[in-house]
């Protein structure tokens, strides 16, 4: 399927630094609950079904790369409001997204 150029630009794909971990038990799939702070866009929070190739410590003060404009989510209690991005590998553990330069908290993705 081809997207337009507009449809791409519709998609708020920003750059944030995960300010808190926690534990998500409720969660069906094992996850953690984050906060990311993307500057200008704001605090968010999401689940991410990450914890098989990082622990918490990892995360911390980590630069992710998330969509912005999907609507909140709920999952078990709790309310996901972006999607932190990754990449899939074959035995399902999902591999983030990641800046390889420091970037300003609320960066566009160009």
């Amino acid at each position: 399927m081809t997207i337009s150029w507009d449809q791409f630009e519709a998609v708020e794909i920003r750059v944030g630094t995960i300010t808190e971990v926690e534990d998500f038990p409720e969660a069906r799939n094992p996850a953690y609950k984050l906060t990311v702070d993307f500057g200008e866009a704001g605090v968010k929070r999401s689940s991410a079904q990450i914890t098989a190739l990082y622990s918490k410590e990892d995360l911390l003060g980590k630069q992710v790369v998330g969509v912005l404009n999907f609507p909140r989510k709920q999952i078990a209690n709790f309310f996901s409001e972006c999607l932190i991005t990754g990449f899939v590998r074959e035995a399902g553990e999902v591999v983030l997204a990641v800046p390889d330069r420091e970037v300003a908290n609320g960066r566009r993705l160009a």
